[in-house]
């Protein structure tokens, strides 16, 4: 895989596992809805993830938690492109747009975001791919099935993993059509979309099977419903030190980039775990 550069900052993937803290803009997340959609708020959050140790900050401003409901485009792009434009004045640390608009992905760039995270993979709007190539950033390519509103009821896998790998290689292969650089795609298996409790732990255990598709590969486990079931625990923000394990599984199965609500105790988290299982 060839390593990724933006603004200055090389991500050597292999070497270390890298940290995208959330942002989330939005007054329905499903674990810190409302805490961050006022401008001076989502600032004062960026800043401290940055401070804490992240890598990447990926700002929302749709909501993906199962059964969540679309916003329009403008309310989308009024609530992003704010935050991006006084961030970007504020902070030289990439950012993300995490949307699966075309729309709201060029307009965050020209704000100032550096890539896109898109949770549907390029399904919802195709068009995503070619405004990406344009744009020459980088896009994670995120599987899931169906819409959030629909996705818990699309779980019925004959493969999970050859599936799961099956998707992401016609989207990678859809992305290069269109001139996206390889060096451009990241993918994430997408936990907690569209898969049950039984299949997120069989993909935390298996993340490494996708190294085959040859481009850097992010996890998001960070406080998801699966860790509340094994520890009883309907509070999300309760929920650290599971995710915290979480997160140990997916470097010990070879993750690049993991994509966390608390970034302190993560970056501790991948200090040990890198030291442990990465090729020094």
């Amino acid at each position: 895989m060839d390593d990724l550069v933006i603004r200055g900052y090389s991500f050597n993937w292999g070497t270390r596992t890298y940290l995208m803290g959330i942002l989330n803009v939005t007054p329905d997340s499903f674990s810190d809805g409302g805490e961050f959609n006022s401008l001076e708020l989502a600032l004062i959050q960026a800043k401290k993830m940055v401070t804490e140790g992240a890598d990447i900050i990926d700002i929302g401003g749709q909501s993906t938690r199962p059964g969540a409901e679309q916003i329009s485009l403008d309310e989308e792009l009024n609530r992003v492109i704010p935050v991006i434009k006084a961030l970007r004045s504020e902070i030289s640390l990439p950012i993300s747009i995490d949307t699966t608009r075309a729309t709201v992905a060029q307009c965050a760039i020209e704000a100032g975001a550096d890539m896109v995270n898109d949770i549907s993979g390029g399904t919802f709007e195709p068009e995503m791919f070619s405004v990406v190539a344009r744009l020459d950033v980088p896009i994670i390519l995120m599987h899931i099935r169906g819409t959030p509103q629909t996705m818990q009821s699309l779980t019925d896998y004959q493969d999970l993993i050859a599936e799961i790998q099956h998707f992401l290689k016609g989207q990678i292969n859809q992305a290069l059509a269109v001139g996206v650089k390889r060096s451009h795609i990241i993918i994430d298996p997408g936990i907690g979309f569209a898969k049950t409790y039984e299949q997120n732990l069989q993909l935390l255990r298996q993340i490494v099977e996708f190294k085959s598709l040859d481009v850097p590969i992010l996890v998001g486990a960070s406080r998801k419903r699966f860790i509340g079931h094994i520890l009883g625990e309907n509070d999300p923000k309760q929920r650290v030190w599971g995710t915290a394990a979480a997160c140990c599984a997916a470097i010990a199965s070879k993750a690049d980039i993991l994509r966390v609500h608390d970034v302190k105790p993560m970056y501790d988290v991948c200090r040990v775990a890198d030291a442990i299982w990465r090729t020094p």
